[in-house]
């Protein structure tokens, strides 16, 4: 691997691991902002390094970079811009699951792939065992979204 994606891959690592500090904090109705600050900074980062690998057409994988990006904006917006003013709590609170999710999703796909133990059970990435871990993983991130926007309620909107 060269430098570049092993860099991609520690921001994707690093995301993904703050970014369930974040989403089990707002289940406890807390802002864990250094932890925020991490996760989605390096989220955003692994988003937009994954973008920059060689364009080979739409893949899926470029699309869930863009649709990462979009995602973020918005939580982004609802966090620093909205300060989780009102409805822009649960607007945060979904948007930053989605995007955990979506790094997640990725984290599934490219482990059923680089790592041979998991690439033997779905050689072609639509295999059943495939399918059922990124449904178990949508389902788990179904239910932290609901839990976390049912749950996630500031003191106060952030100064």
């Amino acid at each position: 691997m060269n430098a570049f994606t092993i860099f991609h891959v520690l921001l994707s690592l690093i995301g993904i691991m703050a970014g369930f500090v974040v989403v089990f904090g707002m289940i406890g109705s807390k802002v864990c902002r250094g932890w925020t600050t991490i996760f989605l900074g390096t989220t955003l980062a692994s988003s937009v390094t994954g973008i920059m690998f060689p364009f080979h057409g739409f893949t899926p994988a470029f699309v869930f970079g863009i649709l990462s990006c979009v995602v973020l904006g918005f939580a982004f917006h609802a966090l620093y811009g909205k300060k989780l003013f009102g409805g822009w709590a649960k607007v945060y609170v979904v948007t930053a699951v989605i995007a955990q999710y979506l790094n997640f999703f990725v984290l599934i796909a490219q482990s059923f792939q680089k790592i041979s133990f998991l690439h033997q059970f779905a050689p072609m990435g639509q295999e059943p065992a495939f399918g059922l871990a990124q449904g178990a993983a949508l389902l788990f991130f179904l239910v932290l979204g609901m839990l976390g926007a049912r749950k996630f309620h500031p003191a106060a909107p952030l100064a």
